[in-house]
C-alpha cells in the first residue's frame, strides 16, 4: 500500500487501449468475477452486484480496479472510456450499517486518481478526497465502518483538476447502504428482482466520440448531450425495458451528469413514491409526480405495478446546468410486471427524523460561491491546489452544530456537496423547504442569485492532517476552483 498523503457496462462496450484526454490509459483490462445475475428480464443494463470476500476478522473486502477501454456511446463510433472492473461505469456494492469494509482499489490507469465515497460518513483519511491520491499502478486499501442508516451513496474519482474528465469518462459506481430498521425491511431489497439502480447521465460528447469535461468542451458546436441509463444511450439503443415478477419495484436514482439537472416523471403523468433522499430514508413515504436531481444527487423511489394495465414509462427531462448542456425529455425505462397480487402497503413511517436545534449554533458561516470568468471560487479562493485550500480552510470541532448561509450571486447553477456529515436545509431564499428537501441531504441545487441556509452537526471523526471537502458537484466548476477544505478537530 502506498502513502496517499499529499507532500455495469454498456452492452456494446469493447476492450481497448485508446488514449483518453485527461485520463491516461492502461495496457490491459482486468475484470473482477461477476457476483450474481439479475432475475428480471428486458434490455435494461443491470450493473453487477459485486460480492465481497470476508477476512478472518469479519471485514468485507471488495476488489475494485480502475480500468480503461472503449465504449460505443454514439452509433458506430468508439469512445475512449474508463470504469471500475470494466470499460465503462462500475458494479454496485451493497453494505449494511455496522459492517466493516475494506476497499482494495488498484489504479490501472496511467494517471493519478482517487476514489471518493460520496455521502459516506467516514474518517477523512479514507474519504477519497484529493489527499488520498492513488498513483498509476498503485493500490489503496482503505478500511472503515459503515456508520449510517439506509441510503444510496456512490463512488467516483476526486483528484485535483481531473475529477470532471475521470467522472465523465465513466468512473462511476453505486454504493447501497442497508440497515435492520423496520422501515428498510418494508422496502424491496432483492437486487435484480425488485431493487435496481438507475444511473442517468447527460453526457457531453463530440461527434467524433470524444467525451467532453470542460467549459470549452461543453460550448463546442460539435458537442451533443445524449442521455445514458446504466451506460446505454437511449437515443441509440432505444428505451430500456424491464420485466419483473414483483408488484412493487424500488429504484435507486443517481444523476451522474457532470453538470446537467435531471427531472424524473412518468409519461402518463402518474405518481411514484419517494422513500429516500440521498442521505437517508424519509420519515414517511411521499407521493410525487416529479423529482429533480442536480449532478451528484440521489433519491430512492418505489413504483407499484399491479394497478397498471400497461407499461409504466419513466422519463428524464434534462436542463442545462453548465455553460451549455442537454435539454428535452427522453424515455429512460419501460417497466412491466407479471404480478397479480398487490404489494403490501408501505408503512406510514420509514424513519425517525429529528430537526437539528439551531437556536444557539456553535458557529454561523457564509459560504460565498462566485466566479471570475471560468475561475470558480468559494469565499474568494479558487481551490485548485491543496495549498490554496489550506490557506482558506474552514475549521470546526466534533460536536459542533453549525449554520451556513450559501450565497450565489452569479448567473450560474451550482450543485453543493458537503463531505463527512449530511445537513438539513433551513431556508431557500428565505422560505422553508417542503417534502423530502426538508429532511437529510448531502447534495443540493444552488440556483443562480439564490441564498440557501443549511445546518449540520459534526460527529465522530476528527483529524489534524486529513480534511474533508465542500464543493460544487458540477465537476467542471470543481476543477475550475469551486472547492474548499473542511478540517474537523477534536473538541
Amino acid at each position: 500500500m502506498t502513502d496517499h498523503r499529499m507532500p455495469g457496462i454498456s452492452r456494446r462496450s469493447l476492450l481497448g487501449t485508446l488514449a483518453l484526454a485527461g485520463v491516461a490509459v492502461g495496457t490491459s483490462m482486468r475484470f473482477a468475477a461477476p457476483a450474481r445475475a439479475a432475475t428480471a428480464s428486458g434490455t435494461l443494463n443491470i450493473p453487477t452486484l459485486l460480492d465481497p470476500t470476508t477476512d478472518s476478522s469479519g471485514t468485507k473486502v471488495y476488489t475494485l480496479s480502475m480500468e480503461s477501454g472503449t465504449t460505443e456511446i454514439l452509433s458506430g463510433v468508439s469512445s475512449a472510456t474508463c470504469g471500475f472492473n470494466q470499460a465503462f461505469l462500475g458494479p454496485v456494492l451493497k453494505v449494511a450499517q455496522g459492517d466493516t469494509v475494506q476497499m482494495d482499489i488498484t489504479n490501472n490507469l496511467s494517471a493519478v486518481s482517487t476514489v471518493h465515497w460520496h455521502g459516506a460518513h467516514i474518517p477523512p483519511s479514507v474519504d477519497g478526497g484529493p489527499q488520498n491520491t492513488i498513483e498509476a499502478g498503485a493500490t489503496f486499501s482503505p478500511s472503515f465502518e459503515i456508520n449510517q442508516g439506509a441510503c444510496t451513496l456512490w463512488f467516483h474519482p476526486h483528484a485535483l483538476g481531473t475529477t470532471s474528465a475521470q467522472v465523465a469518462s465513466g468512473l462511476v459506481g453505486m454504493l447501497i447502504v442497508d440497515d435492520d430498521s423496520d422501515g428498510a425491511a418494508a422496502l424491496p431489497t432483492d437486487y435484480g428482482t425488485d431493487q435496481f439502480p438507475l444511473i442517468v447521465q447527460s453526457l457531453p460528447i463530440s461527434s467524433a466520440g470524444v467525451i467532453q469535461s470542460t467549459t470549452a468542451g461543453e460550448l463546442a458546436s460539435t458537442t451533443s448531450f445524449p442521455v445514458l441509463v446504466n451506460g446505454s444511450n437511449v437515443a441509440v439503443d432505444g428505451t430500456p425495458t424491464l420485466a419483473v415478477s414483483a408488484g412493487r419495484v424500488r429504484f435507486h436514482l443517481l444523476n451522474a451528469s457532470i453538470a446537467d439537472l435531471i427531472t424524473f416523471t412518468r409519461s402518463d403523468g402518474g405518481t411514484f413514491t419517494q422513500v429516500a433522499t440521498d442521505a437517508a430514508l424519509l420519515s414517511a413515504p411521499i407521493s410525487v409526480t416529479s423529482l429533480q436531481l442536480v449532478g451528484g444527487e440521489r433519491a430512492e423511489i418505489c413504483i407499484d405495478l399491479t394497478s397498471s394495465d400497461s407499461a409504466v414509462v419513466l422519463q428524464a427531462t434534462v436542463t442545462a446546468g453548465g455553460a451549455r448542456g442537454g435539454s428535452g425529455t427522453s424515455k429512460i425505462l419501460s417497466l412491466t410486471s407479471t404480478a397479480t397480487a398487490a404489494a403490501d402497503s408501505l408503512p406510514s413511517s420509514l424513519n425517525t427524523f429529528t430537526a437539528l436545534d439551531v437556536s444557539s449554533p456553535s458557529a454561523t458561516r457564509t459560504i460565498a460561491l462566485s466566479n471570475s470568468g471560468n475561475t470558480m471560487m468559494i469565499n474568494g479562493v479558487a481551490g485548485t491546489t491543496m495549498s490554496a485550500m489550506a490557506a482558506a480552510e474552514i475549521m470546526t470541532t466534533v460536536g459542533a452544530t453549525e449554520v451556513w448561509t450559501i450565497t450565489n450571486t452569479s448567473g450560474l447553477t451550482h450543485s453543493f456537496h458537503l463531505h463527512d456529515v449530511p445537513f438539513q436545509v433551513q431556508t431557500i431564499n428565505g422560505t422553508a423547504p417542503t417534502g423530502a428537501y426538508a429532511q437529510w441531504k448531502d447534495t443540493i441545487l444552488i440556483a443562480p442569485q439564490s441564498t440557501n441556509v443549511i445546518a449540520m452537526k459534526f460527529t465522530d471523526y476528527s483529524d489534524d492532517t486529513y480534511g474533508y471537502m465542500l464543493h460544487c458537484h458540477n465537476t467542471v466548476h470543481e476543477d475550475e476552483g469551486m472547492m474548499a477544505m473542511l478540517m474537523v478537530m477534536s473538541s
